[in-house]
């Protein structure tokens, strides 16, 4: 055997190994981690029939949220003035009672806003980042309306309630306030008010550096102030934040809410009518500008 013949046989075998250690290193590549994010953006509950933040509309992106190999992290990403207590209260249970049994952490970015109700979702991450001129706070109950009795007696309209129960009609706006109607109001206000307050003091046990005679006035702060008082713990930005912490290869993943079959359905139509419509105008047509 000549020294060509030796050196090809070791060629074979440097490249046979290298195939092997290639693939190896393929079998036990550390995969990226994974953070997905879920957007919760807009008023909470439904108002005036504009669907905003319901857990019935946000139930399956918090699940998926929690599904897949290597989650590291599960990111809210919070720009909200509040809303329903109800669903800021489901909402926020549903998410801490999935991150618990999947156990997979939560952490909350405010954008523009958290308040009220939005700070109530924030609570429920481990930790709440913020950008410094972020609006945190609002941290109480309302209820609002408006008292038309004097108005429709100006212009001579007669007001017609008739009820079974004392409190049916109640703090109706085309008639005189009562004091008892006020009573039951507050007394409702009292325990939501509580109820949020437990939630706040649960989720940032330890951290509030002011009484709930400052905290709790609806008052709001900045980002930076925020931190300053116990109410978020740093500021930062969502994608420099996860690199941060998980490395520069981490994954970002956005987790949409799908829309109803309904919406899916009159959303192509519209596309369908625009484009035939847009079509129609250009072939037919001059535009013409005033």
């Amino acid at each position: 055997m000549t020294a060509a013949d030796v050196m090809k046989i070791n060629l074979s075998k440097d490249k046979e190994n290298s195939c092997f250690i290639n693939k190896c290193m393929e079998l036990f590549k550390i995969k990226k981690s994974i953070v997905n994010v879920i957007n919760l953006e807009g008023v909470i509950g439904s108002v005036n029939l504009k669907q905003g933040l319901t857990l019935n509309q946000l139930n399956n992106c918090i699940e998926q949220a929690f599904t897949g190999k290597n989650v590291k992290a599960v990111v809210l990403n919070i720009n909200s003035p509040g809303g329903s207590p109800v669903q800021s209260e489901l909402i926020a249970k549903r998410v801490m009672q999935i991150s618990k049994k999947k156990e997979i952490p939560v952490l909350s970015f405010v954008e523009d806003i958290a308040a009220s109700g939005g700070y109530w979702l924030a609570c429920a991450g481990s930790e709440i980042i913020v950008a410094e001129n972020s609006i945190l706070g609002s941290l109480g109950v309302i209820f609002s309306g408006f008292g038309l009795n004097k108005a429709i007696e100006r212009i001579g309209v007669e007001r017609r309630v008739h009820t079974s129960g004392a409190n049916k009609s109640l703090l109706d706006p085309f008639l005189p306030e009562k004091k008892e109607d006020i009573q039951i109001i507050t007394n409702v206000q009292k325990d939501i008010y509580q109820n949020f307050k437990d939630h706040v003091h649960a989720a940032r046990e330890g951290k509030l550096k002011l009484g709930d005679e400052e905290i709790f006035t609806g008052a709001i702060w900045s980002g930076k102030q925020a931190i300053e008082i116990g109410l978020a713990d740093q500021i930062g930005n969502l994608y420099e934040e996860m690199e941060r912490r998980f490395g520069e290869n981490v994954e970002i993943r956005i987790v949409n809410k799908e829309k109803s079959w309904l919406k899916r359905k009159l959303s192509m139509l519209f596309e369908s009518f625009s484009a035939s419509y847009i079509a129609n105008e250009l072939i037919h047509k001059k535009f013409d500008l005033f």
